[in-house]
């Protein structure tokens, strides 16, 4: 069985309602053969890292920038999984008030330096998130669980 591990800071009723839709896309009986593990970024560890097959991260959009709460994830992790999480499918859902560019920028950047390979283009949300936002988190999360299936 593979692991998909998502990690994610959604204090907001917002990012919250993002990620239960990311959620439920990843354990769609549609995908079989995935176990799908979720932890908040502040909890998350190297450990949870090295033990999964792809990775989901999601943020707030903070000043431009990723949350706090997510860089502590990653800095946490990028020199004890540097070498063994190389090729790691991720996606990355961001949700802000106005502008999300600068947070995409910085998670890409860095999962760029750890050779993941992004295998979804991130869902952005500005403002409220809408039907079609839902919808494509939801298409997120099922696409991950989808990529990393042993039966696919």
């Amino acid at each position: 069985m593979s692991r998909l591990l998502i990690v994610h800071h959604t204090v907001s009723p917002a990012t919250h309602e993002l990620f239960e839709q990311v959620l439920k896309g990843a354990t769609t009986d549609e995908v079989e053969g995935v176990e799908v593990v979720t932890e908040p970024a502040l909890g998350a560890t190297a450990a949870d890292l090295l033990a999964a097959d792809g990775l989901l991260m999601g943020t707030s959009a903070n000043i431009g920038y990723m949350s706090g709460a997510l860089k502590h994830f990653l800095d946490t992790v990028y020199y004890p999984c540097l070498a063994e999480t190389r090729r790691l499918p991720y996606g990355l859902w961001v949700h802000g008030d106005n502008d999300t560019t600068g947070a995409v920028r910085a998670v890409e950047s860095i999962a760029g330096g750890l050779g993941w390979e992004r295998a979804a283009a991130p869902v952005t949300v500005t403002g409220r998130p809408a039907k079609t936002d839902l919808e494509a988190c939801w298409e997120l999360g099922a696409t991950l669980a989808a990529v990393i299936s042993p039966a696919e």
